[in-house]
This record gives structure tokens, C-alpha cells and sequence, in this order.
């Protein structure tokens, strides 16, 4: 299992467990958090907008390019903006701290 952290727009902690292979949307829709995943990870929407802890983005994949379209049109993206629906978890991203912009 995979422990992940999200932390909520009032500051709070919920932590979340996975399975090796799923999206991180999955797992925050899981736990309670306001992911909608409206297109249904087809990258049509940025309604699963989360903001990786900076010391794990080298640990994914850089975004695709449909990606990185999408986060250009989220107000409030950073440089740790990523869309949920792209994330596989692997057992490299335990300990992983997801903020709820």
C-alpha cells in the first residue's frame, strides 16, 4: 500500500492508503476530497487540479503536453499544478503530500 497525505482547503490532513497502478484521483475521490474528475481523466477539464509536495515531482512523469494545455488554464496553477487523473501512484510516491488548491 501507498500512504498518501491531502491536505484540504481549510488546512486539514486526511490520509489516504493505494494500490500500486491507480490515479490519484481515484484515491483523493476515495478519501473524501473535492475531485470531481469531470471528463473522466480525458483531460477535457481541470476539475482534479492538486499540487504536488515539490520533493516528489521528480518522481513522476513530466505532463504530457494536454497536460500542461489544461494547468494554462487553471488560475491558480504552479509549478507543482498537476491534474490528479494523471497521476499513477507507484510505491515511489509513499509518504506524498497532495494539496487541495
Amino acid at each position: 500500500m501507498i500512504a498518501l497525505t491531502f491536505i484540504t482547503r481549510d488546512g486539514h490532513s486526511v490520509t489516504a492508503e493505494a494500490i500500486p497502478g491507480e490515479t490519484l484521483l481515484r484515491i483523493g475521490q476515495r478519501a473524501g476530497q473535492p475531485l470531481e474528475g469531470t471528463c473522466g481523466g480525458q483531460m477535457a477539464c481541470a476539475t482534479c487540479h492538486v499540487l504536488i509536495d515539490p520533493a516528489y515531482l521528480d518522481r513522476l512523469p513530466a505532463p504530457a503536453a494536454e497536460e500542461e494545455d489544461m494547468l494554462d488554464l487553471v488560475p491558480d496553477a504552479t509549478r507543482t499544478s498537476r491534474l490528479a487523473c494523471q497521476i499513477i501512484l507507484t510505491p515511489d510516491m509513499a509518504g506524498c503530500t497532495v494539496r487541495i488548491p
